[in-house]
């Protein structure tokens, strides 16, 4: 019996020009019917980013750093991986359901679904990193060998969720509640993840216990990550039982969905 998670692979690997095609088209129909077309992936996530500053940075915080670190820098960090991460999510695991219809009519592996919207929301997210950089410019961050962890956890982005998606897709198509479940699950992981106010608050004041708790969150392992290679901290290694929690969570993601999705694809259509 093939490895689940090898045979999900090899699907994504021989069919990545057709998932790179079908992302770009995907980009082109969802901004052609708008006058301002794709400047909107530019334009929507600074409306936010503005609108979170201004509560928690000025009216929340006052405007003090955050361990010395300019609130707004500390806050963008932490933001421009999430309006990847949220979307992606949410779309990734809808993608299946959106679009087995066509694909049950045509010799196409339905696990390069959520893969495809992963690359479409990649694009923004290219941009959005290219204007964090330049931020990091303008408040003159001093570079530091952290910063080429950087990719370690952009790596870990991926896999993480890559690997989510996968099962994701499969319970969304099958138990469609899951899909409003998991909408209102993002919605609360953005407060619960270290991206509009600092954790140590926490642990000043109750002790390290809630902050353990809240690091059971994966995304915490990744906002946490980027930060500390931007603004320097420490290596990601540093945390052994915390990289073998966040690694061993991917990994049986991984294989339980690779396995799950393999089982009942056959079978998506009889769910519609």
């Amino acid at each position: 019996m093939k490895n689940p998670v090898v045979q999900i692979l090899k699907e994504q690997t021989n069919n990545w020009d057709l998932i790179y095609r079908m992302a770009t088209f995907e980009i082109k129909g969802m901004y052609q019917i708008h006058y301002l077309g794709a400047f909107w992936q530019f334009l929507s996530p600074a409306i936010q980013i503005t609108i979170y500053w201004f509560v928690f940075g000025l009216g929340l915080r006052g405007g003090d750093d955050v361990d010395g670190t300019p609130f707004f820098l500390w806050l963008i960090i932490g933001l421009i991986p999430w309006f990847f991460i949220s979307p992606s999510i949410i779309q990734s695991s809808n993608s299946v359901h959106q679009k087995i219809g066509l694909v049950s009519k045509m010799n196409f592996p339905v696990s390069l679904l959520p893969t495809i919207k992963l690359v479409s929301n990649s694009f923004q997210y290219l941009i959005m990193t290219g204007i964090l950089l330049f931020i990091i410019v303008l408040y003159d961050v001093e570079f530091s060998i952290y910063m080429f962890q950087f990719f370690y956890y952009l790596f870990c982005l991926y896999v993480f969720l890559f690997s989510f998606s996968l099962l994701s897709s499969t319970i969304a198509t099958l138990v469609r509640d899951y899909q409003m479940f998991l909408q209102s699950m993002m919605r609360m992981l953005l407060y619960l993840t270290p991206i509009l106010w600092d954790t140590s608050l926490i642990t000043d004041r109750f002790g390290p216990t809630i902050e353990n708790i809240l690091k059971l969150n994966p995304f915490f392992y990744i906002i946490d990550g980027f930060r500390n290679s931007i603004l320097g901290g420490e290596w990601f290694y540093e945390d052994v039982v915390y990289n073998l929690y966040f690694w061993s969570l991917t990994i049986v993601l991984l294989y339980f969905g690779s396995k799950i999705h393999l089982k009942f694809r056959k079978d998506f259509v009889d769910y519609l």
